[in-house]
């Protein structure tokens, strides 16, 4: 029996329709492709029980199981987004023995992506016949045809008040300090020519509130997630907000040290330089994967190193690994975000923000260079801490606050009466007044219990 007796507008193979004999599951890419290929595009169908030539020979009702249970097993692991499937079966015999799997694919709603091992995603493209990996330009252009959460036109027209906090990004990091015109925003496709705005500028929006932007910041005790938490805060709002608050938290939770030159002299160093930071949190923004939902951007500071770590990966053609340091291509998995950041002029062009990371590490060995980790559907940036045991901070260079702040960050809360005898105080009073205080009204730091208890502690915020 052919397939065009059970399915009359069914002829051969073409962008539509792909036949395939069985599923096999010890090299799933082989057939799963075709279903991330259709997600992509318009949609199709595989059949399954149906050679090459159009001969529908079929399966059994248990064979169709298994291959069912495989398709979501694979499409639950290694397709991303997940592909929105429909079966159906027809007979492929007379005694009703034998049954034809259709496997209709439904057109998705934004990129799809097929993870394989550890290191790579890979978006499929149905050709006449085959399906091939795009190309940086096909997934671009894939993304802007998509209209996905990014990339869709809105019916909110753009008002520069209601982007105040972007605008002010935009002085703050743009070389002639200004904001950009309609135009420019237009030319970027941010918003139409008549003025709607495209839905990822709404998450630049002042005063949004969806739940995608969340980002976890916590500081650790050791070298891993284990034991104490000193400090930690949950931001979500605006991409503006989130941006900056987030800075605020690694910037609070930054060392600052002094090394001797070679001429004699002394130079501030910092354990992570905000050049590699910023690059690496605007990184993480931008190549984050909104489309899952429950997941949050983490950073988290250890001893030696600070994580930065985004749901999603960079969409590359080849291999990360395959890629020298330096020259990873730019392929925006955000089109729009990653254009309001340029505009801003926050995030690099061309794929360099990543150099101008390793850049800022200058000077420093190996083993302490910056390091893009991708893992199963997560991108992780990590930066070493350059005053990790090899440079001696003076701490006598501190000021008393920053003595206080530098304390509880090592080792913890602590009473008023421990921290001035860190600070050297005789007066309680004065103590308070001069340090404490102060801290205190500019929320650095907040006290866990009442006032007037001796057992109340100390806390960063």
């Amino acid at each position: 029996m052919k397939i065009s007796d059970l399915y009359s507008d069914v002829v051969s193979e073409d962008l539509k329709y792909e036949y395939k004999a069985e599923l096999n599951p010890d090299n799933p890419v082989k057939w799963a492709k075709t279903i991330v290929g259709y997600a992509n595009g318009d949609g199709g169908v595989l059949f399954v029980g149906v050679s090459n030539d159009g001969e529908a020979f079929g399966l059994t009702l248990d064979e169709i199981d298994k291959a069912k249970n495989l398709i979501v097993r694979i499409n639950d692991r290694n397709i991303f987004p997940h592909a929105r499937i429909r079966y159906m079966l027809r007979s492929a015999d007379d005694q009703a023995e034998k049954f034809v799997l259709a496997v209709r694919v439904i057109p998705a709603d934004s990129v799809v992506r097929y993870r394989e091992g550890d290191f790579h995603e890979t978006v499929y493209i149905k050709g006449d016949g085959n399906t091939v990996p795009a190309t940086p330009e096909e997934i671009i252009s894939l993304s802007k045809r998509k209209f996905g959460v990014d990339n869709e036109t809105t019916d909110i027209q753009y008002n520069e008040k209601d982007w105040a906090d972007y605008l002010s990004l935009c002085k703050e990091y743009r070389e002639d300090s200004s904001v950009p015109t309609v135009k420019e925003l237009q030319n970027e496709e941010i918003i139409t020519a008549d003025g709607f705005v495209k839905s990822g500028f709404i998450m630049f929006r002042d005063g949004y509130d969806g739940d995608d932007t969340l980002v976890c910041c916590r500081l650790w005790r050791g070298e891993k997630k284990a034991g104490t938490v000193l400090d930690s805060e949950r931001y979500k709002g605006s991409l503006v907000e989130v941006f900056r608050n987030s800075l605020n938290f690694i910037e609070r939770n930054t060392k600052s040290g002094w090394r001797k030159t070679e001429k004699g002299g002394r130079e501030e160093v910092r354990s992570y330089p905000k050049e590699a930071v910023r690059e690496a949190l605007v990184n993480a923004l931008a190549h984050r994967d909104y489309s899952i939902a429950g997941t949050q951007i983490d950073i988290d500071i250890y001893i030696n190193r600070l994580d930065i770590v985004s749901p999603g990966s960079w969409l590359l053609p080849k291999k990360y690994e395959e890629y020298p340091v330096g020259v990873i291509p730019s392929v925006r998995r955000n089109t729009i975000i990653a254009a309001s950041l340029d505009v801003a002029n926050l995030m690099e062009r061309g794929g360099t923000g990543f150099q101008a990371m390793i850049d800022s590490y200058e000077g420093c060995s190996d083993d302490r260079q910056p390091v893009v980790m991708i893992y199963p559907g997560f991108l992780d940036f990590r930066l070493f801490d350059r005053l990790y045991e090899d440079v001696q901070i003076e701490t006598e260079e501190l000021s008393d606050s920053d003595k206080i702040v530098e304390l509880l960050r090592k080792e913890g809360p602590k009473s008023v009466k421990e921290l001035q005898a860190v600070a050297g105080y005789k007066s309680r009073s004065g103590f308070l007044k001069k340090v404490i205080n102060p801290l205190l009204d500019k929320n650095v730091i907040y006290r866990d219990g009442s006032t007037k208890s001796p057992t109340a502690l100390m806390k960063l915020r």
